[in-house]
């Protein structure tokens, strides 16, 4: 502890979120101390991580540099070093209040003087916050870019000091990024505002296209552009051919019943009914979406934020700003439209590091609506190639055999040098058989029952299965009639999903009906390509998904079993001091913490406060109070 009381000295300790008012902590108290003893001393980590120290030193050295970590990568470390450690208040542009929010909250209980400015400040807030600026009280002030650009704020701004500004979710400038903003693009004026205050533009999620966009968009031509590993070891992905859709989304969150999840639908009703379904089913679940009132939004936001066990089914609208560490499963029951929105949305899974899932359940029906969509489309046709480029890719990664990590980091321009060994193809190696034979038969029974009937149909006369709309159109006097009765109907289900996946096959009509592509169909129905096919494992009863573990995946699992008690004991303490401060539990320690403390089971400050996450002013605040909870469970 010796070696470590210098970096402590004159940090004030916390100061409550109330605490906004005269004589309290000054701004760039911190400006004395290198950015390792911030680092140590204000958050707790003996070092940092991945490219923190280079994005830092960046700024310090009043440099612009677009960072792009993994979600849960470390990303705010990044700015909030630099806007401690150099002298003015670092401004942060953030897309979402939940997001902002949460971020403050966090700072605040390091002893951080932070705020936001947004739409659901009352005006005391408001005026309180803009008098604690003008006074020099505010370290770190998170604003999203239409309040920044309005009327009075901006020049406000331009007469305080500022340390660093970072554009938070930067993909979102890009009109080539998942998430565009227009608003964002404003944000081109910000050095005319702001000379010589260094950028960090920051994201989770961008291709070379989408980066040479931000970079153009932001005016930051001679940028640092630092790109970390996009790899997620702690998450296992899974991907599965729809059987029994709520089958096998059951068998996904089974084991997380006493945990957080996410499942993405592709639309505002389906979420309604999914979450409806959950419920009936013993589920706490919730749907969101944009179509939910502002009380509604919020309601579910609070609740998700408050640390209970809870499934949010969800549009795309719930994304962004979504701050929670212990999400562990996020479920796809519809395809996204792109790699990049597809991981940033299981990038929700697993921010603290633990084991999580990512499931996606994909049909041929997806591929073929995504795709239909996109040709109706009315963007300009270099965009609509660039977009059918993302999506092929998308399809690609749905059906590959091969380790689905390094499909979705070659999207990304990141190449892993061997399978992950945590991806469902890598845990389960995917068995391929000469499908040749088969897609000829299944061409020819869509070509003969005239190119207008959908898959069911289609597989009942290859099945030799009598239905009213075979008899009534005479097609059990087909000569396809019954030449693919051998096979099941998720066999040849499967079959027609690959050969839409290969462009064999197309889904037009207000039926659905199947017809042929003749350029790729032709080639196989004449014998002169073979055609590779997966064996679909059987997933009517939900699957082989998720993680190998069959039992509940909880943190407390992953430690000895008489170290449980006390791993339980410290998450009860901290949902009763989290619901006393009406804050998130995981602003105060995140699970892996206390997952550390009970493994260490520290008996003093000095112990405690040297483990990873425990900062100063956290060891002050709640040191006690965490002694005193290892100490009664060890009697």
């Amino acid at each position: 502890m010796d070696e470590r009381e210098p970096a402590f000295a004159e940090i004030p300790p916390y100061e409550p979120p109330a605490a906004y008012t005269e004589g309290g902590p000054p701004r760039d108290r911190f400006c004395n101390r290198s950015v390792q003893e911030v680092l140590q001393a204000v958050f707790g980590f003996p070092g940092f991580r991945s490219l923190q120290a280079q994005a830092v030193d960046c700024a310090m050295q009043g440099q612009d540099a677009l960072v792009l970590m993994p979600t849960g990568g470390g990303k705010s470390v990044c700015y909030q070093i630099p806007a401690l450690c150099r002298p003015g208040m670092g401004l942060v542009i953030s897309p979402l209040i939940a997001l902002m929010d949460d971020q403050v909250a966090g700072l605040r209980q390091l002893g951080v003087n932070a705020a936001a400015l947004h739409s659901e400040l009352d005006e005391n807030e408001s005026a309180q916050i803009r008098s604690d600026l003008a006074n020099g009280r505010v370290d770190l002030l998170y604003i999203s870019p239409e309040r920044l650009l309005s009327s009075g704020t901006l020049d406000r701004l331009t007469r305080i000091p500022l340390s660093i500004i970072a554009i938070d979710e930067a993909h979102c400038i890009s009109a080539w990024g998942h998430e565009f903003r227009p608003e964002y693009r404003a944000l081109t004026a910000l050095p005319r505002h702001f000379p010589n205050v260094p950028r960090l533009a920051l994201t989770a999620t961008a291709d070379e296209r989408t980066r040479d966009d931000i970079l153009t968009a932001l005016d930051m031509p001679h940028a640092h552009v630092l790109v970390s590993s996009f790899h997620r070891p702690n998450l296992n992905i899974a991907v599965q051919p729809k059987g029994s859709e709520l089958k096998q989304l059951l068998a996904a969150l089974e084991r997380y019943r006493e945990d957080a999840a996410i499942v993405y639908c592709g639309s505002r009703a389906r979420t309604e009914r999914i979450a409806a379904s959950l419920r009936e089913r013993g589920w706490s679940a919730l749907a969101y979406h944009a179509g939910l009132s502002p009380v509604e939004k919020r309601a579910a936001l609070l609740r998700f934020r408050s640390g209970e066990p809870l499934v949010i089914v969800a549009t795309v609208a719930f994304g962004m700003g979504i701050d929670r560490p212990d999400v562990r499963a996020v479920v796809h029951l519809d395809m996204p439209s792109s790699p990049e929105a597809y991981y940033q949305q299981i990038g929700r899974a697993g921010r603290d590091g633990l084991p999580s899932d990512t499931v996606l359940l994909y049909g041929g029906e997806d591929i073929a609506r995504a795709r239909y969509w996109l040709d109706q489309s009315s963007a300009p046709d270099h965009e609509k190639r660039i977009m059918r480029n993302r999506l092929e890719a998308m399809i690609a990664f749905t059906e590959t055999t091969g380790c689905r990590t390094q499909a979705l980091l070659h999207c990304f321009g990141e190449e892993l040098d061997q399978p992950c060994g945590h991806c469902d193809n890598c845990r389960h190696p995917v068995l391929t058989f000469d499908g040749t034979e088969a897609a000829r038969k299944l061409l020819s029974a869509v070509y003969r029952t005239g190119e207008s009937f959908g898959a069911l149909h289609v597989i009942a006369v290859l099945r030799a299965k009598r239905t009213d709309g075979v008899s009534r159109n005479g097609h059990d006097q087909l000569s396809v009639w019954g030449i693919g009765q051998d096979r099941s109907e998720q066999f040849w289900r499967g079959v027609v999903r690959q050969l839409i996946a290969r462009g064999a096959l197309r889904i037009e009509g207000q039926y659905g009906g199947l017809r042929l592509n003749p350029d790729i169909a032709r080639p196989i129905l004449r014998g002169e390509q073979t055609v590779p096919l997966r064996a679909d494992p059987v997933v009517e009863n939900g699957g082989n998904i998720g993680s190998t573990r069959g039992e509940r995946q909880s943190v407390a699992l992953d430690l000895p079993e008489d170290r449980v008690p006390l791993f339980e004991a410290l998450r009860k303490w901290r949902r009763e001091e989290a619901k006393e401060q009406e804050i998130p539990p995981y602003v105060i320690f995140h699970d892996s913490v206390l997952k550390d403390i009970a493994l260490e089971k520290p008996d003093d400050l000095d112990t405690l406060g040297d483990i990873k996450g425990v900062g100063r002013s956290k060891l002050e605040r709640y040191g006690e109070a965490v002694l005193a909870v290892i100490e009664a469970e060890a009697t």
